[in-house]
């Protein structure tokens, strides 16, 4: 594993301004027909001097190799003189967006579905980013899809019948995105990549499956409701009964006090208009 090592080459404009005196010399030289010494001077100035420019950037970094050897990289931006042998290789150091495509994958609990995910990503230490892998960007995208694979894989996509503390896809947004992240840069160190943010950016079930979840979450949301009915109805039915019996209005025996009851719960839990039914006679009747 290659680490990282930062250097400072001079500044440029010195040489620059002894590039262009050679170039000068070599200029007089060939005026004053001193052609062999004109020539040497040119040689020196166009293979010795010109290639040792380098100038780099904000936010860039340039990885030097001599003789196949790492000798350094430069990371501060402006104008600089390295030796014209050194092999020079530029890398961005700006962050970059991977929008992972839709991938088909089984959940926790087997429910096959599609996920994708958002990375941000930048080169933190180029030495590992161009040494330790092939290509490094193919990598990254690589890497992620396997990461985005395994993360579907450990979470169910939602809650299972009766369980509500399992961290899942849909609702634990804030949870699954911290775990995605901390596995990427895991995985990524090896290249010298730092993961930035890591965010799911679509998650559905799989089409074949789609209907039959829908008409699952459409049973359970009327259950929840039909639910939250039948506790305000039944808190409503016994409010009226205390009510009736504080105030002393009417005196109900038993199976009148049961009647009142069902009527009260089939006009507060019914899904439709009830029809009033007067009753002229006796209570009995």
């Amino acid at each position: 594993m290659y680490q990282e090592k930062i250097i400072s080459p001079p500044s440029g404009y010195l040489t620059f301004a002894l590039s262009i005196a050679l170039l000068g010399a070599a200029v007089f030289c060939f005026i004053t027909e001193h052609f062999i010494l004109g020539g040497a001077l040119l040689a020196i100035d166009v293979f010795l001097i010109f290639p040792g420019f380098l100038i780099i950037n904000p936010n860039q970094s340039m990885v030097l190799t001599l003789f196949g050897k790492y000798t350094g990289t430069v990371k501060a931006d402006g104008f600089f003189w390295v030796n014209p042998l050194t092999t020079k290789r530029r890398l961005s150091l700006k962050a970059n967006n991977l929008n992972g495509q839709q991938l088909k994958v089984n959940d926790k609990l087997g429910n096959p579905i599609e996920i994708a995910a958002v990375v941000v990503w930048k080169v933190k230490e180029t030495a590992k980013a161009v040494f330790s892998v092939e290509n490094y960007m193919q990598y990254v995208n690589i890497q992620s899809e396997a990461a985005v694979r395994h993360l579907a894989n450990i979470f169910p996509y939602d809650h299972a019948e009766g369980e509500e503390t399992t961290i899942t896809l849909k609702d634990g947004a804030e949870k699954v995105s911290e775990i995605l992240e901390t596995e990427l840069n895991e995985r990524l160190s090896r290249a010298g990549i730092e993961v930035l943010e890591a965010r799911i950016s679509h998650l559905a079930y799989a089409p074949e499956i789609a209907s039959a979840m829908l008409q699952r979450q459409q049973a359970t949301a009327v259950i929840a409701a039909r639910k939250l009915i039948v506790e305000g109805a039944v808190g409503m039915v016994e409010m009226a009964l205390a009510k009736l019996s504080e105030k002393g209005i009417v005196e109900l025996d038993e199976e009148r006090k049961a009647a009142m009851v069902s009527n009260l719960l089939v006009v507060l839990c019914g899904d439709r208009h009830v029809q009033p039914i007067v009753n002229t006679g006796t209570l009995y009747n």
